[in-house]
């Protein structure tokens, strides 16, 4: 037996065979290094990057304490963003597959207060949110923590960034005395420190380096202009022509300008930042991950929680004014030990920001010279970047009870699709997204229209 194999763990029969259809078999090094001492019950303070692993660590952990009988809240989860907290949810309600009527409910701002009111008429089990709305909850007690039995803070360090110290010294409040806490971080300031000794109990302190074989990222600078940088950013894209990129910038504004630009050149592209309602950044998601759209035009709201399987490349359209923004920024690529390309367009004003990032990473910035990619053959208008799904959305999810496997059965029974015409399947609560390929997406809408998805119709529309 493998002592880096899930089995080598004291977990339940169900549970490890879950993780096996899952594909996870060996466990990360962050893994190895926390899960046993999670299981035991002790407080664990970790130090890992974004894509080690650290999301099923402490979800395999957690789940391991729920009392299904007991209809309280046992486990809360605590983390920066609305994109961290849907995908921590995703990730804890497949590690749960292996149990029936766990209820994990998401919680965050930016979405609609009276559904998450009704979502917690029965407690859930198991909350993940952003602290503000946590909070708003717990004031509000329609989210109780008596039953608390584990405390997770993911990306602590992005969460007082942000100014969230307060909320959660607020939060904690609201927690029975004894519990166990399971924090997480990239980095360490003194404020990690400070909220360790304030909430731990002789911790497990854990740092897992990045190993140099885990990812591969090329780095690559271009010196331009203000005013070149938008021309360039459209050159690179031409030359490059990637299946799947990110487009990082600096502000809303910025981000609006790209997209609205690239979309003029006939590139499959969307935006995301914070102006942007849930339903509307939850559809952008979808369409991205799905193959939908090949280009992701995004605020820093996405730089974390941001995990996209294959991203081939990340554009940082600006430089970020800290190095440990523009290492998360690039991280979104080379995942899983793949390799990665990272482009970054710098204007002579924000050569000091190089500067910073080549001190923080100890090394010397690679630059090349924009002529290199300005006379290649394929940077020519007639470039364009078309995405080769279509995203339908069925009006319909999880409170429907509908499953992936009901909606792949309505598209292919019947000599309908095959299943390579079927792409990702996302459920949601009340609605559910399927990526269909361009040129069966007439017949799959013909035949979820004229069909029926577990007995009910349902209406369909294309996502534009």
């Amino acid at each position: 037996m493998s002592t880096t194999g899930f089995s080598s763990l004291t977990l339940p029969a169900e549970q490890l065979s879950n993780l096996k259809e899952l594909d996870y078999n060996e466990m990360t090094p962050i893994q190895a290094a926390v899960l046993p001492a999670i299981l035991k019950g002790q407080d664990v303070r970790a130090q890992a990057q974004t894509g080690s692993g650290k999301t099923a660590a402490f979800g395999i952990g957690l789940l391991d304490k729920i009392a299904m009988g007991a209809f309280v809240t046992q486990a809360l989860v605590l983390c920066p963003t609305r994109e961290l907290a849907d995908q921590i949810s995703k990730e804890l309600r497949r590690l749960a597959r292996f149990t029936q009527n766990i209820k994990i409910l998401t919680l965050c701002g930016g979405q609609p207060m009276g559904q998450q009111l009704n979502s917690l008429v029965h407690a859930p089990h198991v909350v993940v949110g952003t602290p503000g709305r946590i909070q708003e909850h717990l004031s509000k007690t329609t989210l109780i923590l008596k039953g608390l039995k584990v405390l997770v803070l993911d990306e602590a360090d992005r969460m007082l960034d942000m100014g969230f110290s307060e909320t959660i010294d607020k939060i904690i409040n609201y927690a029975p005395q004894q519990y166990q806490t399971l924090l997480f971080s990239a980095t360490y300031p003194v404020g990690i420190e400070q909220v360790s000794a304030k909430i731990q109990r002789h911790p497990l302190n854990v740092v897992v380096a990045q190993q140099e074989n885990e990812t591969s990222i090329e780095q690559v600078f271009y010196e331009t202009t203000c005013e070149e940088r938008l021309p360039l950013l459209i050159t690179v894209l031409r030359h490059y022509q990637p299946s799947s990129c990110v487009v990082f910038c600096n502000t809303k504004r910025d981000c609006q300008d790209v997209y609205r630009t690239l979309g003029s050149c006939g590139m499959s592209v969307l935006a995301l930042h914070g102006d942007l309602e849930q339903s509307l950044r939850d559809q952008v998601l979808v369409r991205f991950t799905n193959h939908s759209c090949r280009i992701l035009v995004a605020t820093d709201v996405a730089a974390r929680g941001l995990d996209i399987k294959d991203l081939v490349l990340v554009v940082n359209f600006e430089l970020a004014f800290d190095p440990e923004v523009h290492i998360h920024r690039i991280g979104r690529t080379g995942r899983t030990g793949k390799n990665g390309l990272a482009l970054t367009l710098c204007t002579p004003q924000e050569m000091n920001r190089a500067h910073a990032i080549e001190d923080y990473l100890h090394t010397k910035l690679s630059w090349m010279p924009t002529e290199k990619i300005r006379t290649t053959d394929s940077c020519n208008n007639s470039v364009i970047l078309e995405a080769e799904m279509i995203t339908l959305c069925i009006d319909g999810g999880r409170k429907a009870k509908i499953r992936p496997g009901d909606i792949l059965g309505a598209l292919t029974g019947n000599a309908g699709l095959t299943a390579a015409d079927v792409g990702k399947i996302a459920i949601f609560p009340a609605h559910a997204y399927v990526a269909i390929r361009k040129t069966s997406v007439k017949r799959a809408l013909l035949q979820l229209q004229q069909g029926k998805i577990k007995g009910k119709n349902c209406k369909v529309r294309e996502l534009k």
